[in-house]
């Protein structure tokens, strides 16, 4: 039976790890591994404006499939399906199940990301229009989702539900998992 793996995309300051964390302490989804693309121990500013900066994401993959240890792999990060699928060539023994995009509101983000500490880097005006911007792509192209859903007014608990019963409804659906 191959691997799944389902790739949570938003915007930062939406909520990826803190759902990704909710997740992982939950239980909810025994039979896989929750990663989030800041934990696997690669750094993007030694990936960002060099040569191989396009491996950034694919790199990150890697170490976090490594992690799984066999089991599926929920992957959280800031990607579109696009990126995804253009930078990065799955193993066989893995199986792209799933995409879901999660967004908030704007003013939302805004908050988020100005409680972050300075370390994070996210506190520039220009940081918050990028990320605003990308969450209103993810907004705008619900479509190239699985799930799409916008986590303003739920809990941390409701949206960790709405990805768990996604993910295993997704991966049940799936011939050799049947």
């Amino acid at each position: 039976m191959a691997r799944c793996l389902i790739v949570l995309s938003a915007a930062c300051g939406v909520g990826k790890s803190t759902l990704k964390n909710a997740i992982s302490e939950s239980g909810l989804l025994p039979d896989f591994v929750c990663a989030d693309v800041d934990e696997v121990g690669i750094n993007w500013w030694d990936y960002a404006g060099k040569p191989h900066q396009s491996r950034y994401t694919a790199d990150c993959l890697e170490k976090a499939l490594e992690f799984s240890e066999g089991k599926h792999l929920l992957f959280t990060a800031c990607l579109t399906p696009f990126d995804f699928l253009d930078t990065v060539t799955l193993p066989d023994s893995v199986t792209l199940a799933g995409y879901i995009g999660m967004t908030c509101a704007d003013a939302e983000v805004r908050r988020r990301l100005l409680a972050r500490p300075p370390e994070r880097r996210s506190g520039e005006e220009s940081f918050f229009l990028s990320q605003i911007e990308y969450n209103g792509w993810i907004r705008g192209h619900g479509e190239l989702h699985g799930l799409h859903f916008d986590n303003t007014d739920m809990t941390v608990e409701e949206a960790a539900r709405r990805v768990a019963d996604y993910a295993r409804a997704t991966v049940s659906a799936l011939p050799d998992h049947q």
